[in-house]
């Protein structure tokens, strides 16, 4: 600077005037190296806009594209880095999904929201040609490891070319195949043969793009008349299992006193057979008795026993003189005693115990 200059620009501070301030010292030298300064700032917005790295979070995967053609292997969760202009990166949502196929109030939001669609309720019609509603939910996702060759044959909006299409056709083709009033009773059946078959339909489409994971039957939603007739039918049913238990009802209490005259029979039975046998014992018994008796009465014995009642009536003749005794031919016993003081004249047949009184 020259003299002059300072010389004013000292007269001018000292005269009150403004004085400039020396710049730090870093600014001093920033001339030195001021290529490192535009380096930094070269390098910053080169990053800033050029942004030659992307960022694959979890439930993504990244498709690869360079100069149009898509890399085969997808980029895993993570940092990646790309050549500007010449790569790009499509990041493609992996986790699963969900659609419900129900009948749509007209306000009610439809729209896709995180991973969650709703879409109109599906009619097809019976075996018979009746409208049938069916309402259920599907959940699928992407299948991760084919994610560029999916996107290359489908593109960004392949549920709408897969998933739909299928579920609705397999719906159709399963419903058409019944008629609408067995639909409620083969409800199972039915959600069985819909989430098979659209199971096997996407699994062997070629380079399995997605993958089901579930598909729940939520309604059957049939005419009104249907609905009436079925109503119907029920309320006979249930007419007809309420007289089969009233007659069930009277078999069994039929049965019961049955049950119970028969027991009663038996027991009467039992009891009659028990006195017949005691009588059958007892007349036994005195059979043998009597056997025994007889085969006990000996000529000697029965001679023996003569005497004794002899004897014995002759005491009784010395106390009654008037008395008269038969004797029986052959000395057998009983003989016959009358008492000739009886007003009666009866004849009276003792035996040898009384004979003896």
């Amino acid at each position: 600077m020259p003299a002059d200059m300072r010389d004013f620009q000292r007269g001018s501070g000292g005269n009150g005037g403004g004085q400039i301030p020396e710049p730090p010292e870093f600014i001093k030298n920033l001339g030195n190296h001021s290529w490192l300064v535009y380096s930094a700032l070269t390098i910053f917005g080169f990053f800033f806009f050029a942004k030659p790295f992307t960022i694959i979070s979890e439930g993504e995967r990244g498709i690869k594209i360079t100069l149009g053609k898509y890399q085969q292997i997808p980029l895993e969760p993570g940092i990646h880095f790309v050549v500007p202009i010449i790569q790009q990166v499509m990041v493609v949502d992996t986790k699963v999904r969900l659609v419900h196929y129900k009948s749509i109030d007209l306000f009610s939001d439809s729209k896709k929201d995180e991973g969650l669609q709703t879409r109109e309720a599906i009619t097809v019609l019976d075996k018979r040609g009746l409208p049938v509603t069916i309402e259920l939910t599907v959940q699928y996702k992407l299948n991760q490891d084919n994610v560029a060759r999916t996107i290359s044959t489908w593109g960004v909006s392949w549920e709408e070319k897969i998933i739909n299409p299928v579920v609705r056709d397999i719906v159709r083709n399963v419903i058409g195949s019944y008629e609408a009033e067995n639909l409620p009773i083969k409800r199972n059946e039915i959600a069985t043969l819909i989430d098979t078959n659209i199971r096997e339909r996407i699994e062997n489409l070629e380079h399995s793009p997605a993958k089901l994971e579930s598909v729940n039957l939520r309604e059957i939603v049939l005419p009104i008349k249907v609905k009436e007739q079925i109503e119907k039918v029920q309320v006979a049913k249930q007419e007809v299992e309420r007289a089969q238990q009233e007659v069930e009802k009277a078999k069994q209490t039929a049965f019961q006193k049955a049950e119970l005259a028969r027991g009663d029979a038996e027991a009467r039975k039992i009891q009659s057979q028990g006195i017949a046998d005691s009588v059958l014992i007892e007349a036994e018994s005195k059979a043998k008795a009597n056997k025994l008796i007889s085969e006990s009465l000996t000529p000697n014995l029965l001679a023996l026993e003569q005497l004794q009642v002899q004897g014995e009536f002759n005491k009784a003749l010395q106390v009654n003189t008037d008395a008269k005794i038969f004797l029986t031919p052959g000395g057998s016993t009983p003989n016959l005693w009358v008492d000739m003081k009886d007003s009666g004249s009866k004849n009276k047949s003792i035996t040898n115990s009384q004979q003896v009184q």
